[in-house]
């Protein structure tokens, strides 16, 4: 009798809880359409996340059993049933569209390092001035070996290289290497762009580069119109007039970039939503006011309809003089979704006009969904326009019969309160895939936008077209004047205090749960779309409370990066570019300069190795053996010693924060003393090479050589508890970690160097010494 009364309430409860979710839905019901793109967009996403053929196929067949379930509850009229089905179909399409241009444009890829001799046809080519390069996109002839596209970088004095343009037949020597995978756990990962782009190699060239016979081409108009448009303004304002005119950013200094990226300013240097709009909106407004000059015209010509189709052919002009790239396309396609909306008398910009357009992109290009452009792109607009639907928003900016200064003021606000709803939406994209984001990027978005949009674009366009005549001059002392000022903004903001915060790397389930809740909030009309807020703020919370690594080596095992006691960092190798350091100092969450590890105060360092002693930042406790988090199963495990369970300084019995471990890494790629490296081993925590080290080279805890990275990708050491996370578990299964490789036959005519051997190099005395004494 009472399992039946539990039944009957139970049953009874959940028919009520069916009939307010039906009852909800049925309120929301012209919101549902908006979520058939993100569970389009969870499909792209499964397949990047999920580990391999297996799951993905799983996946499938689970949205399509799903599908058919909902199917066969729709004869009840369920608009829930309704919603699951279409949901998960559009979820199910997701994966097989991502799936199938995955394997579109799978091509291979060099296995190996190599040195060759091609020739080859120029698809692209890149100046960087600030870097003193040319960055070449080239099709090998068939027959040379090589994958279908590679990129080779040449220094800009190089012989021959100034005279290369797109589409020359040229022949070349280079070192190619396969594209490089993400170095550290949670860094960018070249090797999948490329795999979409088609690129199979990367590398160096080396000597001059030598065009085949036939009539020059010329420099493009792109690159004609850089180099004029630098010659008119001066200096690094020169190079962002170039960029917004042409998107060249090959000009720009690394300390004007960094400003512009460290004060939130840096999307306007890319050519996306906010230029293309500019120039189509300027254009359809001076055709608009040129049409209307003429009554006769005005009264029998749909002008509305005239200034959209100029503003769509002088867009789609602007996107090929910018290069085409695949976030200007995306900007121009959003752009004629907008101009067709209008055409149509609907609504020009609303949340049903952006799912349309993210719906088109994911179609045409569903590897950007996992990309910052995409996601910054959309995040930006659905936030404002969220904001603006908002009825006491409404209330608040709408036009009335005031002072000239009351709305001026009110236009301020409004701006200023969209300036930081977008950038409070965009701090947890930037964090996720940056791990820095500018604090103050609001307040400089404020003077920046309707600088670069009423000021210093309309006056670029004014010199251009009036330099035609020779009397562009007055309309390029405005352009200079203007981008001298917002560069002197972006290096106050970029220097200010506390203008920059930074994370570690972010799971991805912290990053979904913040997406899902910012989705949430953003696309429901009721007062439950604040439930939303509670998983973004669960997300960032729990992002927040990331420690920083103890540990960080590079997955060539040459970088290595300390925590030290203050928080800060050091570096194992002193000489390491600018690049890899920013790699590093991203993933430890940080944003400051890296010591050295030489200069730590118990550190005992040789041309050849270092030894130091480091105590756990982490929260006390015992931890699981590190090779339990690395993904990979029993690879590598046996190189790892005994005590991966956390035990105690050898002979201290200390465990969890009292842990002093001792670790030992190369500094150098000369050989040393078999001997003497397997007796300091043996008296070291955690060893670090980028070489294979010897077999009897057993330290206590990891073995971090060549031969564990090479599985595990770069790693992130946590000490206190120990654990280990590696970059190519993130893709592992991948294609383009898996992918058909190719090799070209040897280069009889180039003799690469042996690497160079030190004749008498055993480890230094202090070194092999220093884990007795420590």
């Amino acid at each position: 009798m009472a399992h039946y009364a539990l039944q009957t309430a139970i049953s009874a409860y959940a028919k009520k809880a069916a009939y307010s979710v039906e009852k909800w839905l049925w309120f929301e019901r012209e919101s549902l359409i908006l979520w058939v793109p993100v569970a389009f967009g969870c499909g792209i996403s499964a397949w990047f996340i999920l580990p391999g053929p297996s799951a993905w196929a799983g996946f499938a067949i689970s949205m399509m059993a799903i599908a058919l379930f909902a199917r066969a509850a729709v004869v009840t009229q369920s608009l829930f049933s309704r919603s699951v089905m279409i949901a998960a179909l559009a979820a199910f399409c997701g994966l097989l569209t991502i799936w199938g241009k995955s394997w579109w444009v799978a091509a291979p890829v060099l296995e190996r390092p190599a040195v060759v001799a091609f020739t080859a046809r120029v698809v692209g080519v890149e100046q960087r001035a600030a870097h003193r390069q040319f960055r070449l996109l080239l099709e090998p002839e068939t027959g040379a070996g090589l994958p279908p596209r590679v990129r080779v970088t040449y220094r800009d004095d190089a012989r021959g290289i100034d005279a290369i343009t797109k589409h020359d037949r040229v022949r070349l020597r280079a070192r190619l290497v396969p594209p490089p995978r993400a170095a550290l756990p949670g860094g960018y990962d070249y090797s999948r762009r490329a795999w979409f782009e088609g690129i199979g190699a990367v590398g160096t060239g080396l000597g001059p580069i030598v065009r085949g016979e036939g009539r020059a081409n010329g420099a493009s108009l792109r690159t004609r119109l850089s180099a004029h448009i630098q010659t008119r303004v001066s200096g690094g304002s020169g190079s962002i007039a170039a960029a917004l005119a042409t998107g060249d950013r090959g000009g720009m200094s690394s300390e004007d970039d960094e400003a512009m990226r460290r004060s939130g300013l840096a999307h306007l240097l890319s050519v996306s939503g906010l230029h293309v709009t500019a120039v189509v909106a300027g254009t359809m407004w001076l055709i608009l006011r040129l049409l209307a000059l003429s009554p006769w015209v005005a009264l029998r010509w749909p002008l509305s309809m005239i200034a959209a189709a100029g503003g769509a052919l002088t867009g789609f002009g602007y996107t090929i003089l910018t290069g085409g790239e695949v976030p200007t396309v995306r900007s121009l396609l959003a752009t004629l979704l907008v101009l067709v909306a209008l055409a149509m008398g609907r609504e020009a910009i609303s949340m049903r006009l952006i799912a349309a357009g993210a719906m088109v992109v994911m179609l045409l290009w569903p590897e950007a969904l996992v990309g910052p452009s995409f996601q910054l792109s959309f995040a930006a607009v659905a936030s404002i326009v969220a904001l603006h639907a908002q009825p006491w928003v409404m209330r608040k900016l709408a036009r009335r019969g005031e002072p000239l200064w009351r709305r001026f003021m009110r236009n301020m606000a409004g701006l200023l309160a969209t300036g930081l709803v977008v950038e409070i939406t965009l701090i947890p994209i930037a964090l996720f895939h940056f791990h820095k984001t500018g604090l103050y990027g609001a307040l400089a978005n404020m003077v920046a936008i309707p600088l670069t949009t009423f000021v210093i674009m309309p006056a670029e366009a004014l010199g251009i077209a009036m330099d035609i005549a020779g009397a562009g001059a007055p309309a390029w002392w405005v352009v200079q004047k203007s981008l001298d000022a917002l560069l002197w903004l972006a290096h106050l903001v970029a220097t200010a205090p506390g203008s920059v915060s930074s994370l570690p790397t972010m799971p991805i389930s912290h990053f979904a749960m913040i997406v899902f809740g910012g989705l949430w909030l953003f696309l429901w009309r009721g007062r439950a779309r604040w439930i939303g807020s509670a998983g973004v703020a669960i997300g960032l919370l729990a992002a927040m409370q990331i420690p920083s690594p103890d540990i960080l080596i590079t997955n060539d095992g040459r970088h290595v990066a300390v925590r030290l006691g203050d928080g800060g960092y050091a570096m194992l190798r002193e000489r390491a570019g600018d690049f890899t350091r920013d790699q590093l100092a991203e993933a430890a969450g940080i944003d400051g300069a890296l010591s050295a590890v030489a200069d730590m105060p118990d550190a005992r360092c040789s041309a050849d190795f270092c030894v130091w002693q480091m105590t756990g930042q982490g929260q006390a406790g015992q931890g699981q053996a590190g090779s339990d988090r690395m993904g990979q199963g029993q690879a590598g495990s046996d190189r790892m010693g005994q005590g991966r369970t956390g035990q105690g300084r050898p002979g201290s019995g200390q465990t969890g924060s009292g842990r002093i471990w001792t670790i030992m890494a190369t500094r150098s790629a000369y050989q040393s003393d078999w001997r003497a490296l397997v007796a300091a081993c043996a008296k070291v925590d955690i060893v670090i090479a980028d070489r294979r080290m010897p077999r009897g080279c057993h330290p206590r805890w990891l073995m971090a050589d060549r031969g564990l990275l090479a599985q595990t990708g770069g790693l992130a050491i946590m000490l206190n508890p120990p654990s280990i996370s590696g970059s190519a578990a993130q893709s592992r299964h991948m294609p383009w970690a898996l992918p058909q490789t190719i090799m070209p036959p040897p280069l009889s005519a180039a003799r690469v160097p042996r690497r160079y051997q030190r004749p008498e190099s055993p480890i230094d005395h202090q070194v092999t010494a220093a884990p007795a004494r420590l």
